[in-house]
């Protein structure tokens, strides 16, 4: 077992991380929300790897249209989630799901030619670390520390307590 000095740091720290990412995914489910113009075709559709077949696929009518409604909502659920902190672990989860189909879409393998990225990368890019990270907040949830959850554990506190 880890013995961690500063438990105090280290939940401030997952806090932090945790409203970045919540507000990265509501910032790009807001954005595709109200620009008439966005669709998701272009990224699947020049989509590479192993699963090129799959994304191809989804680019079909009327799958094109369930599918930009679909990562519209998960979008915003996951940044709702996390930055509320309530339902935190399955926003984490449904935002590891979506991070790892952006990364199957466009992996950063040496021999897969990079279409439709920024940078350069080499095995991980920002998607996989992003997923990581929600891993992580999956396993640590930090709303009891910050956000709705820690307010509907306070009113309970209050209840209880004035009960007895």
């Amino acid at each position: 077992m880890i013995s961690i000095k500063n438990e105090k740091h280290l939940m401030n720290s997952l806090v932090i991380l945790r409203l970045f990412i919540g507000w990265h995914f509501l910032y790009e489910g807001i954005i595709k929300l109200y620009d008439p113009d966005w669709t998701s075709f272009g990224y699947l559709a020049s989509a590479q790897g192993p699963f090129r077949s799959i994304f191809l696929w989804m680019t079909n009518e009327p799958l094109i249209g369930i599918a930009d409604w679909m990562n519209i909502i998960v979008l915003i659920f996951v940044g709702l989630s996390l930055i509320l902190g309530i339902f935190e672990k399955w926003g984490a989860l449904a935002a590891i799901v979506l991070l790892a189909l952006y990364y199957l879409a466009h992996p950063s393998f040496p021999w897969v030619t990079q279409l439709n990225v920024e940078g350069s990368y080499w095995f991980i890019n920002k998607n996989l670390i992003e997923l990581i990270a929600c891993v992580v907040i999956y396993q640590i949830p930090t709303g009891q520390y910050f956000g709705i959850k820690r307010l509907f554990a306070k009113s309970e506190e209050l209840t209880k307590t004035e009960t007895l």
